[in-house]
């Protein structure tokens, strides 16, 4: 009987723990920029076996922190996937945060603001204003939450991968409130099978009609076409992608990297022959987990060193 109890007693603070290691807060302390008066429609639902959140104007930043004998003061802040409709929250987002609790990384996702003229003054730049306030909150509270702020990464999937990357390639054009001129660079970027360009051929024409509209004329396209945008202060890079993804062309990844080598940038690109898109943390029908290829991409850059 004691041993039961004593089980169930380490159990608990088990589940204890993990939950107090999560802490939810709104992104913006006070009004959010960019925003007109609205009625909160954010809905909540499971589709086709995915938890997605759609209709997000409260973005919101969700912290998962790593135990405290585990923590190399290394950051990663997360955008999930989702054509700039909707976010998938858990298979790209929480799930993944916790991984990266595991190898010592505080981990970050991020509700981000669905571009919506309900809402928004201006479409284009709302979820760009979110991605770099959550830079900016995480580099100013570093020491709260014993990270580097030299070492803040961000990770993205999909459209998430397009967020996460234009923070790389304009973080120079600074969309929000920034009185200490914090630094919105990441020093790092994770490319998860990602929308990176919206040019013809190779962009992805829904999450381009959805961010900067349908009539978008061809320099409105480029100006978020990410690879044209690279130069040698683009964050460090790992790429992944499925040679068979049929939903975002992994010529998005191939582009970027040609890019980044172009400009000496130090990348790491991983193009699986099959996979298809969407398929979080594991790659479908492969034993082949790119999480383990990233912790070894992260461990050569000195990111999962102890915290200095």
């Amino acid at each position: 009987m004691n041993k039961k109890i004593s089980l169930l007693f380490l159990l608990t603070l088990s589940i204890f723990q993990q939950v107090i290691s999560q802490t939810i807060f709104p992104l913006y302390p006070d009004s959010i920029p960019n925003s007109k008066p609205s009625v909160d429609e954010e809905v909540a639902s499971f589709q086709n076996g995915v938890d997605i959140i759609s209709k997000v104007s409260r973005p919101t930043i969700t912290v998962y922190q790593p135990a405290t004998n585990q923590a190399n003061g290394t950051a990663v802040i997360i955008f999930p996937g989702g054509g700039y409709w909707i976010e998938a929250a858990v298979h790209e987002g929480s799930d993944v945060a916790k991984k990266f609790t595991e190898i010592g990384v505080t981990a970050f996702v991020v509700k981000y603001r669905i571009p919506n003229s309900t809402w928004m003054v201006n479409t284009e730049i709302g979820p760009l204003q979110d991605a770099q306030q959550a830079i900016k909150t995480v580099r100013e509270n570093a020491a709260k939450w014993n990270i580097n702020p030299g070492r803040i990464g961000v990770l993205g999937f999909s459209a998430g991968g397009h967020l996460a990357a234009t923070t790389g390639t304009h973080f120079k054009k600074v969309l929000i409130p920034n009185a200490n001129n914090t630094s919105l660079r990441p020093d790092f970027m994770i490319l998860i099978y990602p929308v990176i360009s919206f040019m013809p051929g190779i962009g992805h024409q829904g999450s381009a009609a959805q961010l900067i509209g349908n009539n978008a004329t061809l320099e409105k396209k480029a100006e978020y076409s990410n690879e044209l945008l690279v130069t040698a202060e683009t964050p460090a890079s790992f790429l992944v992608h499925s040679s068979n993804d049929d939903g975002v062309s992994p010529m998005n990844s191939i582009e970027f990297y040609n890019a980044l080598i172009k400009n000496k940038v130090p990348a790491e690109l991983h193009l699986y022959q099959s996979g298809g898109h969407g398929f979080g943390l594991y790659i479908k029908n492969s034993k082949e987990l790119w999480m383990d290829r990233c912790k070894n991409w992260l461990l050569l850059n000195g990111w999962l060193n102890s915290n200095n």
